[in-house]
């Protein structure tokens, strides 16, 4: 298992109550909106970045929020030989 960092940006912005029921669903994510923009920025282990991506993409919509997008730096994608 390995750490990945990636941050999902959602289409609405949860409200106090809803940002309590997605901590309670993952332990991994940190909600916040900058800039206007709604996001989680995860710190997720997984086996690989996929696998990270989708669990805490249904982590999220298990919780009625839609996804936008996926933004990660991009050492966080490594390419293979």
């Amino acid at each position: 298992m390995k750490e990945h960092e990636f941050t999902l940006i959602l289409k609405d912005d949860p409200k106090e109550e809803e940002s309590d029921k997605l901590y309670g669903i993952f332990n991994d994510g940190t909600i916040s909106t900058i800039s206007g923009v709604p996001q989680i920025h995860f710190h997720r282990l997984a086996s690989s970045l996929e696998e990270a991506i989708r669990s805490a993409v249904t982590d999220v919509r298990s919780a009625g929020f839609d996804v936008a997008r996926v933004e990660m730096e991009p050492e966080a994608v490594q390419q293979r030989a």
